[in-house]
């Protein structure tokens, strides 16, 4: 198979991984599964040949992916999201190949780490490859100024979805085309159900849901599922929470040279998806009953377990037309790869004095914006790294303003400035094409009906198992948690931690 295929199998492991299947003969032209089709198994070929083929569209003619022959495999990373197919599969050449289920494909991966570690790798890169070159199902276009367009595209671009975007104008934007389906003023709740990516009832009821799939859910969702539960991780908007909006991070334990957010979140995601975690976003949670998840389209999920890992909200400046500039993307709360490219040499400004709003001007800074860094303290040292701070201050794309306040927006559609002030100067108005805001959050913890919350609605944990709640069975760690650090590296160690206290109450 091509090098876009990944890795392959060596002979001894071709034999093991085709005992856990079913050999049969297929002839040329048979389809082994098709493009719109709910789900689809896993193959080997033994002396059969494929063609992977993203079929024809109204714009473009049927475009061949890859030919696999004997010896290789068919998959990518739908096989374990569930995402409905996208892609041909086409024999070509006649021969025997061997069907494997998706049970018995992640029996696999969990039995043999070595099958599991070239079957995960391979899936990444084909998906990867097929995003860049081959697209997908999934058409999307819209204006690229936006919010609705960045909200879009983060979704998919979290979630590694093959597609194409389009930049358009027009009415009912931003529309989205699935496998041959148009939706106007689609959202990532609408492309997830097109593309089956949204919760379904069916089967037992899992061990653990983790609500949130920040770093915290996320650690947890993978050291539970590692360990035997079986676990369902659910998200409102998409995956990483605020961290994958973090431009980089570089004090965390194992990147010596910093990581972005969003591809920290795409490791993370492949390591659940490895050990088995049924992950749906955007999956909105309305309430909770006992250990029962509500979700916001009256699902009800029983569990023997349920871990709380929603974070926060984003704080808003209490300004005139706010509102109307986050709908035209001149206010923004993340420094994505998306945001940092679309402010590239333009001028800009950055509110807060925290991490995150540092790496966001040094990230905008780094691709030619020129960055005010407004903060309302007199020193930027009080409440960033050092490492941070001192880049900061010898940037000269950086301009910081300390002891300030924006007091306006101006610009007739989109933002085109801001006006700030401070004690000592007065008021001035700097050239801003987009705001960054940094300014904190507030607990998303309104769903947690009928457990204990501090006065500012943090969850308290103080039962007698670390990361329990008031109510038995339920866990609440990261951000959400009154007293927790705020920081990426202690949301993930709270959730991994977690997983030892769900074990005692689920053993009891």
């Amino acid at each position: 198979m091509s090098q876009e295929a990944g890795p392959g199998l060596g002979d001894e492991q071709f034999g093991r991984l085709a005992a856990y299947g079913e050999s049969e003969h297929v002839e040329a032209g048979r389809h082994l599964y098709e493009a719109g089709d709910n789900a689809y198994d896993f193959f080997l070929l033994g002396t059969a040949a494929v063609d992977i083929v993203r079929d024809a569209t109204v714009a473009e003619p049927e475009r061949l992916v890859y030919r696999a022959g004997p010896g290789d495999f068919l998959g990518e990373l739908s096989l374990l999201t569930g995402q409905h197919v996208y892609l041909t599969a086409r024999v070509i050449k006649s021969g025997t190949i061997v069907r494997i289920g998706a049970a018995a494909l992640r029996r696999v991966i969990a039995e043999h780490a070595d099958l599991g570690d070239v079957l995960i790798e391979a899936f990444r890169v084909r998906r990867d490859f097929i995003r860049t070159v081959a697209g997908g199902a999934l058409e999307l276009a819209g204006r690229p100024d936006a919010v609705e367009s960045l909200t879009l595209r983060t979704y998919v671009n979290q979630l590694l979805l093959p597609h194409t975007w389009r930049d358009a104008t027009g009415d009912d934007l931003p529309v989205a085309i699935v496998n041959g389906r148009t939706i106007r003023r689609a959202t990532p709740g609408s492309v997830a159900e097109a593309l089956g990516l949204t919760y379904r009832p069916g089967g037992d009821p899992p061990d653990l849901v983790v609500v949130g799939a920040g770093p915290a859910g996320l650690a947890a969702a993978v050291y539970a599922a590692s360990e035997g539960l079986s676990t369902v991780l659910l998200d409102r908007s998409g995956l990483g929470g605020q961290a994958a909006k973090s431009a980089r991070i570089e004090n965390y334990l194992g990147f010596p040279q910093g990581i972005s957010g969003e591809h920290l979140t795409r490791l993370a995601m492949a390591q659940a998806l490895k050990f088995g975690v049924r992950i749906h976003a955007p999956c909105p949670v309305e309430g909770l009953h006992k250990r029962a998840v509500l979700l916001a389209d009256g699902t009800r999920i029983e569990a023997r377990a349920v871990l709380a890992a929603t974070g926060a909200h984003y704080r808003r400046l209490d300004l005139a037309r706010w509102a109307e500039f986050e709908r035209s993307g001149g206010i923004r709360y993340a420094a994505t790869e998306l945001d940092v490219r679309a402010c590239a040499a333009q001028p800009v400004a950055v509110v807060g004095g925290a991490n995150s709003a540092g790496q966001a001007a040094l990230s905008l800074a780094g691709h030619d914006a020129t960055v005010d860094l407004i903060i309302r303290g007199p020193r930027l040292e009080a409440g960033m790294s050092s490492y941070l701070t001192e880049r900061i201050h010898h940037h000269p794309r950086i301009r910081l303003h300390t002891e300030t306040t924006v007091r306006e927006l101006g610009g007739e559609h989109a933002l085109d400035s801001i006006v700030v002030e401070r004690a000592a100067y007065g008021k001035q108005r700097l050239d801003c094409r987009a705001l960054f805001c940094f300014i904190g959050a507030d607990p998303a913890s309104g769903w947690l009906t009928g457990v204990d919350k501090d006065a500012a609605g943090f969850v308290r944990t103080d039962g007698a198992l670390p990361y329990l709640t008031s109510v038995p069975g339920v866990f609440a760690v990261g951000d959400l948690r009154s007293g927790s650090t705020k920081r990426v590296a202690t949301a993930v160690g709270e959730g991994a931690a977690a997983v030892s206290s769900i074990h005692s109450v689920l053993n009891r």
